[in-house]
């Protein structure tokens, strides 16, 4: 009972735990997997905006295992990410469907207009 109010004020737990052990994996990568890693989820962070924590841990949770793979194959960065890596960064993220928070000023913009619209009737 404990866990579910604790879940209702900070989120899933579970999802809590999925996040750290994402945070461990990448802090185990050598270098410049580890750094890529790093430098790629501040930019989903800051710009892939999604906020449905599932969809948010599944996709780190792929993003790890493409940075282990490549370390463990010793694939070069630039090989993984092609010569444009905000291309790569946002074509990765639109791969995982969830809710973002551009979403929710889409549907507060769409919703003022067309409260002005039926103002505009009267």
């Amino acid at each position: 009972m404990a866990a579910k109010w604790i879940e209702a004020l900070t989120g899933s737990l579970e999802q809590k735990k999925q996040y750290r052990q994402y945070k461990a994996r990448v802090a185990a990568l050598p270098e410049p997997y580890a750094a890529a890693a790093k430098a790629f989820e501040r930019y989903f962070m800051v710009n892939g905006g999604i906020t449905d924590g599932d969809t948010l841990v599944t996709m780190l949770g792929d993003f790890a295992d493409l940075w282990e793979r490549a370390a463990a194959d010793e694939t070069p960065v630039s090989d993984i990410v092609g010569d444009d890596p905000v291309a790569f960064a946002e074509a990765f993220t639109e791969a995982y469907v969830g809710k973002r928070w551009i979403d929710k000023e889409r549907n507060r913009l769409t919703r003022t207009i067309e409260e002005l619209e039926g103002k505009d009737e009267r």
